[in-house]
């Protein structure tokens, strides 16, 4: 069993319970058309939860266990931190499908590459805009703003 695939699929596995939890924690701030999509995110989320939990233990690991309760990077108090929130688990989630599709090959590879562009184009629908490379992206040096206008 290749040590880092496997390290991989766990981190990937608690992020998506991460995102279960923060978009239980979102969905309850939203509603409408957002509402809808926060449901929408919070069941495809589950269901790459599952598939995750199968993959850990067809590569003979134990998956990892979701926590009690996560951390919110902020407060989530309104529909607008709702939407932050939301689009902020998605990037994350970015980032731990990318690590997963540099360490895993075959269809595992192209699972993760699929779970990636999924979080990519969530991310962009919360918050309206995207990065070049989802995923890597965060990883990067922070640039200089160009303007005081600029976002950090």
């Amino acid at each position: 069993m290749d040590q880092a695939v496997l390290k991989a699929a766990q981190a990937a596995l608690a992020g998506e319970h991460a995102a279960v939890y923060g978009y239980g924690v979102a969905g309850g701030h939203l509603d409408g058309a957002r509402a809808g999509q926060a449901k929408e995110a919070y069941e495809a989320h589950r269901a790459r939860r599952d598939a995750l939990e199968r993959t850990v233990r067809d590569l003979d690991g134990r998956p990892v266990a979701a926590a009690a309760g996560y951390r919110l990077p902020f407060p989530v108090t309104d529909p607008d931190s709702a939407v932050r929130l939301a689009a902020e688990l998605e990037s994350r989630l970015a980032g731990v499908y990318a690590d997963l599709v540099g360490a895993a090959t075959g269809a595992l590879r192209g699972e993760a590459a699929a779970a990636l562009r999924e979080a990519a184009v969530r991310s962009v629908r919360w918050q309206g805009d995207g990065v070049a490379f989802p995923g890597l992206a965060e990883r990067a040096a922070p640039a200089a703003p160009s303007s005081p206008a600029a976002r950090p």
